[in-house]
């Protein structure tokens, strides 16, 4: 059985509004085992609408489509609908008074205009869940079957749990479930991933046991998506279980989430679960650093707090670097220990760096010095950061988290 969603909204095309059903359908779908390969989204248009539905229809045995079918006059989904069945629209009474009797609980009379959401193409069935004025349909067209369902979210939701998704199940009669695992990677590309992956995607594709996706997360990494579908969500998640373990072990270090998970939860967790505190050190990145680790809930139980020491005078006299350059590997090294000294820390990360418009001390930008201090033992190292100066200071403030990482994971 496959699904398709097709969202209706000129809204939708000129951004005004983020199109949240179409993902939440296609959640629902996996979870219920229905394949759905395409979404689309296509402007209040009758020739437009009736073009992606005849399209859809064409490649899946079913289409979700969401939204027009509000009271004015763009609300034009049910016509088109008509058309592509090839029959009319007639007024339903039951539904009509529904509507009617919505209103009246309001002490509100009814506008006129509002009969049109009572009309429904011969041959559909009206879904039970009706929260707002606007039905639901289950439209036949031969063997397959469009349902249209209101663009308000809750009420949305409410028809395709309650109608959409039991319907789905009984026509497609072998039961199954499609769930997914994300892992997060940082410190190599997209195609240095699929290299050393390479191996494993071939012999899934022979075994047709799971499928990998890559996700190019910008300034978050990439993350890798591992799907597997089975009869039962028990032997869905064991096939998931055993992907994701022969993945950290191909990938090692670069893996630091198997469950989506921000590097900076990732490092609050690991602080957390060993009694650490930590503290940072701030230039280049001018307080993001802090800002991503306090954003965790639960920070407050290991984060002292940050110095964002952005003056070289601020290095100097309140972390205790001593005088000379402040974009070097001993300035990041002083400022973590200085950190750790000042607010009573046990761990400490500092960033100090050129994030452009130009060079700085005879380095180009992009350079970065970071430093990583655990229970006194201090590590540092230098990065060249592509991009300008927002990513610069972006990649620096991820990194610096990274290598606290692994820095408690190697202990």
């Amino acid at each position: 059985m496959r699904c398709e969603v097709v969202a209706v909204g000129t809204e939708l095309l000129l951004g005004q509004i983020v199109d949240t059903n179409s993902a939440w359908i296609g959640e629902q779908l996996a979870v219920a085992g229905i394949d759905s390969h395409f979404q689309t989204k296509v402007g209040d248009n009758r020739e437009r609408i009736g073009q992606a539905l005849r399209i859809a229809l064409d490649r899946s045995d079913a289409v979700i489509v969401c939204g027009g079918l509000g009271p004015t006059p763009d609300d034009i989904t049910r016509d088109v609908i008509a058309e592509v069945m090839g029959v009319e629209l007639q007024l339903d009474p039951e539904v009509e008074e529904r509507i009617r009797a919505m209103f009246g609980a309001r002490g509100r009379e009814m506008p006129a205009n509002n009969l049109r959401q009572a009309l429904v193409p011969v041959g559909a069935t009206v879904m039970a869940q009706q929260p707002g004025t606007a039905p639901g349909l289950i439209c036949p067209v031969g063997d397959k079957v469009i349902y249209a369902v209101p663009g308000v979210p809750y009420e949305m939701q409410a028809m395709v749990a309650g109608a959409v998704i039991p319907d789905l199940r009984r026509r497609a009669g072998e039961q199954a479930v499609i769930r997914s695992r994300v892992l997060r990677t940082w410190g190599q590309s997209e195609s240095g991933l699929a290299e050393m992956l390479a191996g494993r995607i071939e012999e899934l594709d022979r075994s047709g046991r799971c499928t990998l996706a890559f996700l190019a997360s910008g300034i978050e990494g990439i993350k890798i998506r591992a799907t597997a579908k089975a009869a039962t969500l028990d032997e869905a998640d064991a096939i998931l279980d055993a992907e994701v373990e022969l993945l950290e072990q191909l990938l090692g270090d670069l893996v630091f989430s198997t469950h989506d998970e921000s590097m900076e939860e990732v490092v609050v967790a690991m602080l957390r679960d060993r009694g650490l505190t930590l503290a940072a050190a701030e230039s280049v990145t001018g307080g993001l650093v802090s800002a991503r680790v306090t954003a965790v809930p639960g920070a407050s139980e290991v984060f002292r707090g940050g110095v964002v020491s952005y003056a070289s005078e601020v290095k100097f006299d309140v972390l205790g670097v001593r005088r000379g350059p402040v974009v070097s590997d001993e300035a990041a090294v002083e400022m973590a220990e200085g950190a750790c000294r000042l607010l009573g820390a046990d761990c400490a990360v500092a960033v100090t760096g050129v994030a452009g418009p130009a060079e700085q001390e005879g380095l180009p930008v992009g350079t970065v010095f970071m430093a990583v201090t655990v229970e006194g033992d201090t590590r540092s190292t230098m990065v060249r950061l592509p991009g300008d100066r927002e990513r610069v200071r972006q990649f620096a403030a991820i990194s610096v988290l990274d290598m606290l990482r692994r820095a408690l994971r190697g202990r």
